[in-house]
């Protein structure tokens, strides 16, 4: 099975299990999503990439599927230095957000999923006595072509 088509039905039984329904617009938003996993899309370019799948769609629900996704943490939202809202996929049994690299120069973005902060969490909790619930890391930097110009 496609991993997209699997992974549209693991979102569709979470939907369900919040009382949602995967609706044609909702799914028109999540294929486009998943199609272009590693692109950090802002909400803007979801909804110009979805219009093509689906034109009568509106922006007002492209947000509104997005915050509902974002809310079920099957998306993340995330903010890098453009001033804009990004959409991410949250990984499959992960516990945290993954970490960014940034590239200042050309603004590329690659994604680690090593969960790096484990250990600094248990300081977090021992010493300021805060109860971590998340967490966002992202690397500001130069990338490797742009060290290669």
């Amino acid at each position: 099975m496609d991993a997209n088509v699997k992974m549209l039905s693991k979102i569709k039984k979470q939907l369900h299990e919040a009382n949602y329904k995967l609706t044609p617009q909702r799914e028109s938003t999540v294929l486009v999503l998943l199609e272009n996993e590693k692109d950090h899309l802002s909400a803007e370019e979801i909804y110009m990439l979805v219009k093509l799948k689906t034109p009568e769609i509106g922006l007002a629900t492209v947000y509104r599927t997005l915050e509902m996704l974002t809310d079920l943490k099957i998306l993340d939202k995330v903010s890098f230095n453009d001033g804009l809202a990004r959409y991410d996929m949250r990984k499959e049994g992960a516990k945290h957000f993954h970490h960014h690299l940034l590239c200042l120069e050309c603004g590329s973005i690659e994604e680690i999923e090593d969960d790096l902060l484990g250990e600094v969490e248990v300081i977090v909790e021992h010493d300021f006595h805060f109860k971590v619930k998340d967490h966002r890391l992202t690397f500001h930097g130069v990338c490797q072509k742009c060290q290669n110009k």
